[in-house]
């Protein structure tokens, strides 16, 4: 983006993507602190089914905190925390 203001009602619809290409879901809403006039996160919903079929029910979503996001564009690219948390298995093996 250029720095110009855009609307924030332009994110709905994007699709988000982790910055390792991984589909996460598409933005319903944005959250918003109207004191400090900025998006503090995004509403995500048609989420992918192999990231989150074991904490979210389906027709359910997350609210991605607005710091994770990288870029907007034609799609929004979010930090890969969304995939790493998806890596309990690993985890759980490690520790054993």
């Amino acid at each position: 983006m250029d720095g110009t203001p855009q609307e924030i009602t332009t994110l709905v619809g994007r699709e988000v993507y982790s910055n390792n290409g991984v589909f996460v879901g598409e933005v319903e809403d944005v959250q918003l602190n109207l004191d400090q006039e900025a998006v503090t996160g995004l509403a995500v919903g048609q989420l992918n089914p192999e990231l989150f079929s074991d904490t979210v029910g389906p027709n359910e979503g997350v609210v991605v905190p607005y710091r994770w996001v990288r870029a907007v564009g034609d799609v929004i690219l979010i930090n890969d925390v969304v995939e790493r948390l998806k890596q309990p298995e690993d985890a759980e093996e490690a520790v054993i």
